[in-house]
Parts: structure tokens; sequence; C-alpha cells
């Protein structure tokens, strides 16, 4: 439009410079509790599409901070997220915060570019199974565990009995198979990496500053900075808010019993503690 007629429309719409979708993601990857969903492609789906589907974007900014989660989810976010990428023919930048750890790292190696901060936290490339025995307190306390079970690994690593190494190493080889999965991802889609005698796949992580020599990541900032030394000074960054579900949906959760006092403090003990493992 003539400048005039640019002037009487809306500011939003009177931009000239570059467009660049940009979507948060944030927390522990999978179901934190029934009522505080973590990151999952069920609830991400649609803000993906619609980062994607912005009209007259240069670029997909993704915006990570996460600790991790269920390998499952986090591989079926990465796998949506190449998809569009290859779908809309777009560029994709992933931006680290605090921590792109263990499926947040597999989430942002989703992304052709990773730029975290030089004290962002990432790799943890390697797979963890945590819980708890509670035999002998039950057997101190007079309490008969019983299960009935149809396949004799149906019961595998019931807390309430004691370990079985059978059950360890069924464990183990389940790790390894999605270990062996996760590195291979990482090693396709960061073809730069260089160990310089570190194994990258141990589980350990590293600084932004420390793994932009390791391949880890391609730069190090932040991702308004980036950005505009990217697409200039007038880029136009275009917030994709996260879609929190359907409103009968947020109700029901708000009206479940408890789910405003012990549901949200055990989903946050619990988000807490995910990002807890790495100082945060």
């Amino acid at each position: 439009l003539p400048g005039p007629l640019r002037a009487l429309l809306p500011q939003r719409w009177r931009r000239t410079g570059p467009r660049v979708a940009v979507l948060r993601l944030s927390g522990a990857i999978g179901a934190v509790s029934p009522f505080r969903a973590g990151l999952s492609i069920a609830g991400l789906a649609s803000s993906l599409e619609r980062a994607f589907a912005t009209p007259g974007i240069a670029a997909v900014a993704l915006v990570i901070n996460s600790p991790g989660g269920s390998p499952a989810q986090s591989h079926l976010i990465h796998q949506r997220i190449r998809a569009l990428a290859a779908e809309k023919k777009l560029p994709v930048l992933a931006f680290v915060e605090d921590v792109a750890a263990s499926g947040g790292y597999m989430i942002a190696c989703a992304a052709d570019e990773i730029i975290a901060d030089p004290m962002s936290l990432v790799g943890s490339i390697g797979v963890v199974s945590a819980g708890f025995g509670f035999d002998r307190l039950i057997e101190r306390i007079g309490i008969d565990r019983r299960v009935h079970t149809q396949g004799e690994a149906k019961g595998m690593l019931d807390p309430f009995r004691p370990e079985d190494p059978a059950d360890v190493e069924r464990l183990k080889a389940i790790q390894a198979d999605v270990q062996t999965l996760f590195t291979a991802l990482v090693s396709a889609r960061r073809p730069k990496l260089a160990p310089n005698g570190e194994s990258l796949f141990t589980g350990a992580v590293w600084t932004g500053r420390q793994g932009l020599p390791l391949g880890l990541v391609d730069g190090l900032g932040d991702a308004r900075s980036t950005l505009r030394a990217r697409y200039g000074e007038k880029v136009d960054l275009i917030f994709i808010a996260e879609k929190k579900g359907s409103l009968v949906a947020r109700l029901l959760r708000r009206s479940a019993p408890g789910s405003s006092v012990a549901g949200e403090v055990l989903a946050a003990i619990e988000d807490r503690a995910a990002f807890a493992r790495f100082g945060l």
C-alpha cells in the first residue's frame, strides 16, 4: 500500500521488516500430573501448526527451557517440528535459556541451529529411570502385598517387592535401545560434533560456552539479539501463545477434588525436581 494508506492500518499490519514466529517450549516433557500437563505432542501440536503457518515469516524460533522427560514425547515433538519445517520450507532456530537437557536437547536438535546463553546447560544425552523401594517398609508395618498377573514380566519393578535382577536386566536392555536411538538422532542432526576426547553420550551436561567447541550448539546469544542481528532491527517477532486446552478441560481440572491444592503442589514439586537435577 502507498505510505499514506499504510498509516491508516493497525500498527501490527504496518510493519515492513522480516517476520519470525517465536514459540516458547518450557517445562518437563510428558505428563507431570493429572492436573498439570508437561510438554507433549498433544498439547503442542496446535501451537506448532500456528507457528509454521504464520503468514510471511522468514523462520521459526523455538525458545527452549526444559530438563527433559518422556523420550517418546520428546521424539514425537522433534519429528513434528522437522515435518513442518520440511513442509513449509522454513529454517528453525532453537534458543536455549536455562537448560535444554535430555529430551529438551532432543527437541533442540530439531532446529537447524542451536543458540545458547554461555551459562545455559545443554546435553544430558542419556537415559535414566528412577524410583523407590518400599518392600522393607511394608514388611515393617505389617502390610501384605497381593499382586496377581498373567505374564511373568507384568509386575516388573514393583516398588513394593524386592528388586529382581531379571527385571533390572530387562530395564537396562530397554534403556540401551532408547540410548541407541537417541545418540543416532543427535549424530544425524549434529554432524559437526567434535568430542575432542570427551564422550558426549554419557548423560553429562555442559554449559553453552563449553558446548560450542564440542558442536553441541552453533552459537552463543539470546533470541532477541540474535534475530535482530540476523534479520535486521525491524524484525517483527510474532509470539505464538501456548494453547491451554479447551475451556471444559480447564474447568474440569479446576473443579476436580484437591486439584487446587494437592494436585498442583505435587505437580510443582515434580517439575521443580526435574530442574533441580541440573542445579536450577
